[in-house]
């Protein structure tokens, strides 16, 4: 028997879950949003077998109801949920990179045929929107889970098998559990790029050339401060607690980098440079975390004409997708001057292949 599935908000996330679940036959699939040139783009793409305007109409049937929305919004939603006379048991989920204010919300419901179970697919683009959508987005990515107090452990198997459709690995944490970590590996670094940009835009009232110098390494390590401002205020009110917190140990991180170099620890700040460089290099590569990963190329070519189309037509022909390619300006470490970057490391390992055969040398960002 078919399942209905409602999904409010058919953005980036919501759009890439839609296009996922309705490549099964067994999924029936409506798409509510306030935007109709969304709704019809889902239709035209078959992202979605219906469209709603109408939260109410489009959930009253639905066996579960995915809330693919902001956090505040995603709050107001479940209010507007609370109100309709269901009459069965409803699953209701949400994609919220916070959780507990969600959570919070979820065990103060009295609609007792709604069974919540908070979710975060932790997996993104630099892209946003509908249009952005990918059906494989959430493939190898972690999808949190958090039950609500009340919720039923069938519920959380039904969403399970529901989500499989996607082939992420999910896994249970409880919203406290689930905050604490994605501030510390995701919210906070999007606080610290921002800070490293305003930096470096109030040192360019005394070094014009900073722009320029910044096209390199700085423009990679600051690559989330060009995420959706809206959005990440809103994550970032939510989590406020935990990003004060983040931001008191960063000021004590900081202030015994600065001893040390005040006091020429060379040893001591070597030995701190080697403990980062053994954490990082021992992480997850091959796995989709909080923050959207890219796998880089770096590309040796002639300045001359057609050659970035060559090397971008050998990785069409085979089907490779370029998510961003970019001339660089600087080249110091860096052996290439062509920066491409693609969505998997299976894309970026067979890059590596097809150019070698055709002669190019090149590096990869590892």
């Amino acid at each position: 028997m078919k399942k209905t599935v409602v999904i409010i908000g058919l953005g980036l996330i919501g759009g890439s879950l839609a296009k996922s679940l309705h490549e099964s036959k067994d999924n029936y699939i409506i798409g509510c949003d306030v935007n109709q040139h969304t709704l019809e783009f889902a239709l035209m793409n078959e992202m979605i077998d219906e469209s709603s305007s109408s939260l109410a109409e489009a959930a009253k049937n639905a066996d579960i109801i995915i809330l693919g929305t902001p956090i505040t919004e995603t709050i107001d939603y479940m209010t507007q949920l609370e109100q309709i006379s269901f009459d069965h048991d409803v699953i209701v989920t949400d994609v919220s990179s916070v959780k507990k204010p969600v959570i919070d919300k979820a065990n103060t419901l009295t609609n007792q045929h709604i069974q919540f179970i908070g979710g975060h697919p932790m997996a993104g683009s630099h892209k946003r929107g509908v249009t952005a959508a990918k059906g494989h987005l959430f493939e190898n990515a972690i999808y949190v889970l958090s039950p609500a107090t009340n919720c039923p452990a069938t519920a959380v198997d039904t969403l399970e098998e529901l989500l499989q459709n996607t082939n992420s690995h999910m896994i249970t944490l409880k919203a406290t559990e689930h905050d604490e970590m994605t501030g510390v590996v995701s919210h906070f670094p999007h606080l610290i790029a921002s800070a490293l940009v305003q930096q470096a835009k109030k040192w360019e009232e005394t070094h014009e050339f900073i722009p320029k110098l910044a096209a390199g390494g700085f423009r990679d390590v600051t690559r989330i401060a060009s995420s959706n401002p809206e959005l990440w205020q809103d994550i970032f009110y939510h989590n406020k607690q935990k990003m004060v917190r983040m931001i008191d140990d960063w000021t004590h991180e900081m202030t015994a980098l600065k001893q040390m170099l005040q006091n020429d620890g060379r040893t001591e700040l070597t030995d701190y440079l080697k403990q980062a460089k053994d954490y990082r290099d021992g992480l997850g590569a091959k796995k989709k975390g909080a923050i959207p990963s890219f796998y880089d190329l770096y590309v040796d070519i002639r300045d001359q004409t057609g050659a970035i189309a060559s090397v971008a037509n050998l990785l069409a022909e085979e089907e490779i997708s370029i998510t961003n390619i970019r001339i660089l300006e600087i080249r110091e470490g860096i052996t290439g001057v062509l920066r491409l970057s693609v969505s998997t490391k299976n894309e970026q390992l067979k890059s590596q292949r097809i150019l070698q055969q055709y002669g190019y040398e090149l590096m990869l960002e590892e």
